[in-house]
């Protein structure tokens, strides 16, 4: 084990920095924008009809029935999740 960290370490070393830690390492992944209302309101419409519900027992039908105000509130958990970048335990089933 001790020789494998020696390699890593020199092979990973930049310019003398030794100690650094995970919140500082930045990456090159390209930012992708958060899905917008009408990429949410399109996906919507493909859901299916008679299908059964999953985990949340939530039936398709209501989400499309919920009109604006529920497609609205759906979204922008939908965004904070996305901008957050974790699921919650409970999606995660």
């Amino acid at each position: 084990m001790s020789r494998w960290r020696k390699h890593f370490f020199k092979l990973l070393k930049v310019n003398g920095v030794y100690n650094v830690r995970q919140t500082e390492i930045h990456t090159a992944e390209p930012l992708v924008a958060e899905p917008s209302a009408f990429e949410f309101k399109i996906n919507v419409v493909k859901l299916q009809r008679h299908k059964s519900p999953g985990t949340d027992q939530i039936p398709k039908e209501f989400i499309k029935a919920g009109g604006r105000n529920i497609g609205s509130e759906i979204h922008k958990l939908i965004n904070s999740i996305w901008n957050k970048e974790e699921l919650p335990e409970e999606w995660k089933e």
